[in-house]
């Protein structure tokens, strides 16, 4: 991962995901977001549009935004997996640290919704 591109994202709030339908059309989401050992990670309920999405197609575009996801640089290509329960466990951690007390909420009402997954990104 290119230590430049990864720079653009340090002490940045969200970030714009784009996924991709079965038809090749884009679809742009804001996220909360970590970065961990050069890697990127999303956690989502595994019920989501996007995580239906990346079954499909790993291929994703990113680039920090604000919470609308209006960008706030030039968007980067990357590669998407689906990551592993201890990738989920530092994914949650490092959320709750980041985001706080809103983070541990929102994480409720994800879970209600069923599992949830961590996504990582390789840009």
């Amino acid at each position: 991962m290119s230590i430049e591109k990864l720079a653009m994202f340090e002490g940045q709030k969200y970030l714009c995901l784009e996924t991709y339908k079965k038809n090749g059309q884009g679809v742009k989401t804001p996220v909360w977001f970590v970065i961990s050992d050069g890697m990127i990670y999303v956690a989502t309920a595994q019920s989501s549009g996007k995580a239906k999405r990346l079954h499909h197609n790993k291929s994703v575009k990113i680039v920090p935004s604000n919470y609308k996801g209006e960008p706030k640089g030039n968007w980067i290509d990357g590669q998407a997996f689906f990551g592993n329960e201890s990738e989920l466990n530092l994914t949650m951690s490092l959320r709750n640290k980041k985001y706080g007390l809103l983070s541990k909420i929102i994480g409720m009402f994800i879970s209600r919704r069923g599992k949830i997954v961590s996504i990582g990104i390789k840009i």
